[in-house]
């Protein structure tokens, strides 16, 4: 097939390139100069394993096409998938101003007849508004149907969750949109969900708000272990145990970020509100996200006392591993308190410092941990990358001015550390 993707975020970029692998011609349309020729390239705007090699592969095979016109690419295109940014407004809504703003642009190309699908997350009603703007833009000899097409996928693991997912949801009120959607994803093993808009629309919110809480729930009764006595890491691998919960997303540690949780439990929670259903449970999630950050800081606190001109290295700063990503990264709130407090702020992360000295200021960006650490009366680790895990612990306490570690992730044995000389302190235990 052809097919159109508008937007080449997480989301754009990822399922085009996939597409364009599996044998399509795949436009992928954009509205900024630099980044559109950067990505012609094969240079890719974010950190994600194997993208930049798939997407260089698939340029170069011109299956994958990167462009700034609306004409010929949506003209040509069998399937067209809207994938701009929703971000949240003050008020806790989505922000759909791109999604309108681009489907009446889809509209205005439209020839014979296209398939134009939302692959953006969106409240339940959207699509609905989406599909009339659609039909109020098109030539009158083009014909359009419409569909819901939520993603699922996972930022450090994006490419195989498009090419592995667990489920494919399909919400579209056209069988022969649903047709065309269905072969479009046919070398694609997973099951199927078809089904109309609004329940598409509202998996991809429930999904999200779902895995908040679990990971919500972890910080809950980790905060509750340490209160007892108990081993938060033991109580939580005791019930992921239990098939009917699982043991993903129950790791305890300074909360969940990124560019979906945090803005879909927003969402959800303004869509209950907008029908006079106080989603009071997803507000409590969110309460205790906002507090699992604070208790980094507060163990910061008891830790060294005064945090006053002390310095603090952090090991970590992107949300999670395997990504550049700092939207709404725990490591943003942490060191802004810190810094408040007055305390010194070296860093390093290996993928992200760029991105987080945009939004991060008066922080020393190490070019290696043990450089954050050299000096360091305290250090933090927030993210869970692989090489935080083999550090040389004798060196690094030698080069601290006291060694003393919050250890955010669990990484590290406490056992073990505390042998090497260090004042340790973890999540939940």
């Amino acid at each position: 097939m052809t097919i159109t993707f508008v937007g080449h975020g997480y989301v754009g970029l990822v399922t085009a390139a996939v597409f364009a692998d599996f044998g399509n011609t795949v436009y992928v349309i954009g509205h900024t100069k630099e980044k559109i020729e950067n990505l012609k390239r094969g240079v890719i705007p974010m950190y994600e394993p194997g993208l930049e090699e798939l997407v260089k592969k698939n340029v170069k095979s011109k299956r994958l096409i990167f462009t700034l016109d609306y004409n010929p690419s949506i003209s040509q295109s069998d399937i067209v998938f809207i994938a701009v940014g929703t971000p949240t407004t003050k008020t806790g809504d989505a922000d759909l101003s791109m999604v309108l703003d681009v489907a009446k642009k889809i509209g205005q190309n439209l020839e014979g007849y296209t398939v134009v699908a939302t692959k953006s997350t969106v409240p339940a009603g959207t699509n609905k508004k989406i599909k009339r703007i659609l039909e109020e833009s098109r030539p009158q000899d083009a014909e359009v149907d419409y569909a819901s097409i939520p993603e699922f996928l996972r930022e450090g693991s994006a490419i195989s969750d498009t090419t592995n997912p667990d489920r494919i949801v399909i919400g579209t009120e056209s069988k022969k949109a649903q047709e065309l959607l269905v072969k479009l994803h046919e070398p694609i093993n997973a099951p199927l969900v078809l089904t109309n808009f609004e329940t598409a629309e509202l998996i991809k919110y429930a999904a999200n708000a779902f895995l908040a809480l679990k990971i919500s729930y972890a910080n809950a009764i980790a905060k509750l272990s340490e209160l007892i006595g108990a081993d938060a890491l033991k109580v939580l691998e005791g019930i992921g145990m239990d098939k009917r919960i699982g043991n993903m997303f129950l790791s305890p540690g300074p909360g969940y970020g990124g560019s979906c949780f945090p803005k879909d439990v927003k969402a959800l929670i303004s869509i209950a509100k907008d029908n006079d259903y106080p989603f009071s449970l997803l507000e409590e999630v969110e309460n205790i996200n906002n507090q699992s950050r604070r208790d980094i800081v507060r163990k910061a606190r008891k830790m060294l006392g005064d945090i006053r001109d002390k310095k603090i290295g952090i090991l970590g700063l992107a949300f999670k591993a395997n990504t550049d990503d700092m939207r709404d990264a725990p490591a943003i709130d942490i060191i802004n308190l810190l810094q408040n407090d007055g305390a010194k702020i070296s860093a390093y992360d290996p993928k992200s410092m760029d991105v987080a000295a945009t939004v991060l200021k008066n922080v020393d960006y190490k070019k290696n941990a043990y450089e954050a650490a050299e000096g360091a009366d305290l250090i933090i680790v927030l993210t869970e990358w692989n090489e935080f895990k083999e550090l040389d612990f004798s060196s690094i306490k030698n080069s601290m001015r006291t060694p003393k570690i919050i250890d955010g992730r669990n990484l590290y044995d406490p056992s073990e550390m505390s042998d090497l000389g260090f004042t340790y302190q973890g999540i939940g235990r």
